[in-house]
């Protein structure tokens, strides 16, 4: 880690200790900006400005570049403090229209930060039984909200995105935690068989949610990062909601079963390197969160993850070559899971298989002989990127993939 970086952490643990730094050392405006560019990468601005702003350090500091920051920390959380009432609003109309939601991330995870609002969420996201969608949509449309993709067939989406005209608030509709056509982790649903009858509440603000039992929520966090680590990478912020989680529920934890559910998808070096990574630079406890000798003797170097989880942004879009670099990735997996070693090409990057272009072109379900004409969609647009900057060059993506597919060995995701 350079010595920007070692600063980001230490600001985010003091954020989740709810403490400000004690730095004295003089930042020029320089290091300041790059410390206050690497937490909005990772969704978390104003964590590490309430975390900073009343240090020795920050006293010494250009007052009009902090204050610019403290304008966007101040909108960023009344935005998210919006989102909150408004979902929370939302959640009873959905219990009076006869809708049983189960509350997952997002609410759960801020829950557990000393400064709730300050922890951003761009979305909540809930999951439903199917034969409870229709119901859902219909309660949502009479409470405003509106499908963000009209042409979308929601029979056949595992998800449904909704917003609300005039409101911050954005909503997921999940029917599985997963999309289970994925080649590469469509199979993470069966870790969670029978999770409906394991279910919790949780009371945020006088509002009774349900949500997963702890360590269905717990394996469920882990998985959402293991997914987008398969993908093009996962920030800091999952790691510190992994934390938090642990720490607060690890008594109710059944760590023997999440232990068993991460060896089915190889998944054990991944998530022991997550718990390292939250004890030795954030806030996890293992004595707190009563983390098992079965765990903890598991060895593991957090080191390359770590380089990856800092370079990779909130959700690995740190750069379009690396957002890019998913295809070749999720390529691996998939080859992986069928005994075959997968091609490092850059036709991988950008011309991925037609499964995988649905989410974005909706339409190929119903007319699979458009998968030409979304291919060269697809290659406008990353034209249209690379002329946009420098981190779009195709060999780029090609090279952070390769990167990454070793890592992928080297965690033992992948032979």
């Amino acid at each position: 880690m350079n010595t920007n970086e070692t600063r980001f952490l230490h600001a985010l643990k003091a954020s989740l200790e709810n403490q400000t730094v004690e730095w004295t050392d003089e930042l020029s405006p320089q290091d300041w900006a790059a410390l206050f560019r690497l937490a909005d990468a990772h969704r978390v601005l104003p964590m590490v400005y309430e975390a900073v702003y009343r240090s020795p350090t920050a006293q010494q500091a250009d007052p009009q570049q902090f204050r610019a920051i403290k304008r966007r920390t101040v909108q960023a959380v009344m935005l998210q403090t919006i989102r909150t009432s408004e979902f929370l609003r939302l959640s009873v109309h959905l219990a009076q229209a006869g809708v049983t939601p189960c509350v997952v991330k997002g609410i759960v995870c801020r829950s557990l930060y000393p400064k709730p609002d300050c922890r951003m969420s761009g979305d909540e996201d809930v999951l439903i039984p199917a034969e409870q969608f229709q119901l859902c949509h219909e309660a949502l449309l009479a409470y405003g909200m509106t499908p963000c993709q009209p042409e979308q067939v929601p029979d056949d989406a595992y998800e449904v995105s909704y917003a609300k005209p005039g409101s911050p608030l954005y909503l997921e509709v999940h029917k599985s935690l997963f999309p289970p056509d994925s080649e590469a982790y469509g199979t993470l649903n069966q870790l969670f068989a029978g999770a409906s009858e394991r279910m919790t509440e949780l009371t945020v603000q006088d509002t009774v949610l349900t949500t997963m039992g702890h360590t269905d929520h717990l394996l469920y966090l882990i998985c959402h990062a293991f997914k987008h680590f398969l993908h093009s990478g996962f920030g800091v912020r999952q790691v510190c909601d992994i934390a938090l989680f642990a720490n607060a529920y690890g008594a109710d934890i059944d760590w023997q079963r999440l232990l068993h559910s991460c060896e089915q998808i190889h998944a054990v070096p991944f998530a022991a390197a997550l718990f390292r990574i939250g004890q030795m630079y954030l806030t996890f406890d293992p004595e707190q969160a009563c983390y098992p000798a079965a765990w903890q003797a598991i060895s593991v170097d957090e080191t390359a993850m770590l380089e990856d989880m800092l370079a990779s942004g909130i959700y690995g879009d740190a750069s379009m070559s690396r957002k890019h670099s998913s295809n070749m990735t999720l390529d691996a997996v998939s080859a992986d899971q069928r005994g075959k070693k997968a091609g490092q090409t850059v036709l991988k990057s950008l011309f991925p298989a037609p499964g995988k272009l649905e989410r974005r072109y909706p339409y190929l379900k119903k007319h699979p002989y458009l998968v030409p004409a979304a291919w060269a969609d697809r290659l406008l647009h990353y034209r249209k990127e690379i002329k946009t900057g420098a981190d779009n060059q195709a060999m780029e993506a090609v090279r952070i993939g390769n990167r990454r597919i070793a890592l992928l060995r080297q965690y033992g995701i992948i032979k």
